[in-house]
């Protein structure tokens, strides 16, 4: 049996779609906002709202609004409120990175959390929410006027709140979300100038960087795009910029680079040759360097330039990852291997990641695959898990948020 196509897996992933909803609604911030989650799915009041985790958790509620799932809806107008209020700048303009409850806590303006306020707002708006259009309007126009490095054809770091000061930094990942937004908005918006941007960044990341380096991606650049191989080499498990080759980022990029082929052609044009044979040879590449390559199941989160594992750690998310991209690589090309490894990738969550007793997945497990917290403690958000439920049972484009509203769930 095929799980791809088995309706039996499909109901069993809507059931984890709900588990995973069920869990996140914890994270609602009652002052604006959604707050970092603990292992036991409380707000850990130690850390402050981020905006990356309120826009991820918008976007999430959207999706689950646009399941039938009863009081989604709430949570969807929760964020939407907190992004057009309490994590607003209201006087130099974008989103703060975090607040507490005597304001900004860490007022830069990063590219990565304003990438996530595209999303979030584009979800919203598929979901047809109140304010979500203006506040995708607003997003769509500061990154157009801020982040978009439109010369490069790559999105900028970070600046101070009043946008003087600019981080002399360069990452793939603020732009590998900066794509998945730029997708998601083109098609709410049928917007080919964003649909546009996010072919230049893809373009550039995959068929350049990727290509020229044996398919294992540099995620570290100076302000000329000039990459930094050994950028944190003193400190390879950072969380947001590890040393080395990320794993789970190559599986992300694999399958947002099928979804921008398939944009490209939905629209009417046509879709460079390079970009398909591009996600086989990423995926392939996370595939051969990160599962169980240390004696142990499961993907390591980083390697060297060689391929070697560097950061040992299981981070969940990697594996949803890989899920999500075996998925579309299947409906892309048909081919039986993804198929298979798709089924192995969710034997592995099964068998490691799904939390029984607490809730939600692990967010790390140790090398010998017991749940850890060096590098990712709690249980964040559910983001990455929950969209693994949700791939397989939609189309490779549009993008989850408008293919829900399209009503495209499992449509042959």
């Amino acid at each position: 049996m095929m799980w791809l196509t088995a309706d039996a897996h499909r109901r069993w992933l809507e059931s984890e779609t709900d588990r995973l909803l069920d869990f996140g609604k914890h994270g609602r911030d009652p002052r604006g906002g959604f707050g970092y989650l603990d292992v036991d799915g409380r707000i850990d009041t130690s850390r402050d709202v981020e905006l990356w985790i309120t826009c991820r958790m918008t976007h999430i509620y959207a999706l689950g609004a646009m399941l039938g799932r009863p009081g989604c809806a709430a949570y969807v107008d929760h964020g939407v409120d907190s992004l057009l209020g309490r994590l607003r700048d209201d006087e130099h303009g974008g989103w703060f990175a975090a607040i507490g409850a005597d304001g900004p806590t860490n007022d830069a303006k990063e590219a990565y959390g304003h990438a996530f306020v595209i999303l979030a707002a584009a979800s919203a708006t598929a979901a047809g929410r109140p304010g979500a259009a203006a506040l995708l309007e607003e997003a769509v126009e500061v990154h157009s006027t801020r982040f978009w490095d439109d010369e490069a054809g790559m999105s900028r770091e970070s600046f101070s709140r009043d946008w003087s000061e600019e981080e002399q930094y360069r990452g793939v990942n603020a732009n590998m979300h900066t794509l998945e937004a730029y997708l998601a908005a083109a098609d709410v918006l049928g917007d080919h100038a964003l649909l546009d941007r996010a072919i230049r960044i893809v373009t550039r990341v995959v068929d350049s960087y990727g290509r020229g380096n044996d398919w294992r991606l540099p995620e570290h650049f100076d302000i000329d795009w000039n990459p930094l191989l050994d950028f944190n080499e003193d400190e390879p498990a950072h969380p947001f910029r590890p040393y080395g080759a990320t794993v789970g980022h190559a599986l992300e990029w694999s399958r947002l680079t099928l979804q921008a082929s398939f944009a490209l052609q939905q629209s009417g044009r046509h879709a460079p040759e390079w970009m398909v044979p591009a996600a086989r040879e990423l995926y392939a590449a996370a595939v051969r360097d990160g599962w169980n390559v240390d004696g142990h199941a499961g993907f390591v989160y980083t390697t060297d330039w060689e391929g070697a594992p560097v950061v040992r750690e299981r981070m969940h998310w990697v594996a949803a990852e890989a899920i999500g991209a075996a998925a579309v690589l299947w409906r892309a090309t048909r081919s039986p291997e993804y198929a298979e490894q798709y089924q192995q990738w969710w034997d592995y969550v099964g068998e490691h990641l799904l939390d029984a007793e607490k809730g939600s997945w692990h967010h790390e497990l140790s090398t010998e695959n017991e749940p850890s917290g060096t590098v990712w403690p709690g249980k964040p958000d559910i983001y990455h898990a929950l969209q693994a439920t949700l791939l397989p049972r939609l189309p490779v484009t549009p993008a989850l948020a408008p293919s829900l509203a399209a009503g495209n769930l499992d449509r042959p």
